[in-house]
């Protein structure tokens, strides 16, 4: 079972979230936030998640909350928000006319492209070069969903729950890394390498992480092999890798 409230948090700063990366990784992406003065966009979600991306200088930014955003999207219920995300529902803006060009033109185009990445086909994949980035941004997207079903999720709750304070390093081998901060049970992404970790996860290679990501190899097993190496405290790992195994639920 999956909840809207859950998915809104997730679709808000995963999803949209993953544009910041999308930006650094994709040239193409990076001319379209490539704008004269910097454009904000707000979301706010009744009974959910807020928050702000700007466009600047060729990057995205992520922000909590809309007080300083240009234009803003309101929505009435994660449910309308979320059908935003899978193109059921046309958001209506209730400032930032004047900005209305670029929501309809360029950061349409850049959800275009962050969803050719996210949801690649195998033909895209046979690109190395495609490959890479479109793991690097699943990696992104799930590090980020680990921490809002861990917040929101009834059962993802449960097991957050469990785990102690401090701070797990999730990585690719040679790549990117991630930091999950817990207090009191609250976990917080981070999507830069930490400078110190309890635990931590590495993923051996790009392709293992893809090969897990798109479950066509088991995550035991990779442990197992040495695919996947663990290391620290037992206990926030395993309780993180039960939020994980809830991911795929809301990602597929």
């Amino acid at each position: 079972m999956t909840d809207a409230k859950t998915l809104a948090y997730i679709n808000l700063y995963g999803i949209l979230g993953a544009l910041e990366n999308l930006c650094e990784l994709d040239e193409e992406a990076s001319k379209l936030a490539q704008v004269k003065k910097p454009v904000s966009i707000g979301f706010s979600v009744k009974g959910g998640p807020s928050a702000t991306l700007t466009f600047k200088n060729g990057r995205c930014r992520m922000e909590q909350g809309t007080e300083n955003c240009k234009v803003l999207l309101p929505f009435s219920s994660c449910e309308k928000f979320n059908g935003m995300i899978d193109g059921t529902v046309t958001p209506i803006p209730v400032k930032g006319f004047s900005k209305i060009g670029f929501l309809l033109n360029n950061f349409m185009k850049l959800t275009d492209i962050l969803t050719k990445y996210l949801r690649a086909s195998e033909e895209d994949l046979k690109d190395e070069v495609f490959f890479e980035k479109s793991t690097k941004l699943m990696f992104y997207l799930i590090t980020v969903a680990i921490a809002q079903i861990g917040n929101n999720d009834e059962i993802g709750k449960y097991s957050a729950s469990f785990i102690p304070d401090g701070i797990v390093e999730m990585s690719i081998k040679d790549s990117v890394s991630a930091t999950i901060r817990v207090k009191d049970h609250h976990l917080v992404t981070i999507k830069q390498a930490p400078a110190s970790f309890r635990s931590k996860m590495e993923f051996g290679s790009i392709k293992i992480a893809r090969d897990l990501f798109d479950g066509k190899i088991n995550a035991i097993a990779a442990i197992g092999d040495g695919s996947v190496t663990m290391q620290g405290l037992v206990l926030m790992l395993d309780n993180v890798n039960r939020i994980l195994d809830r991911v795929a639920l809301y990602l597929l």
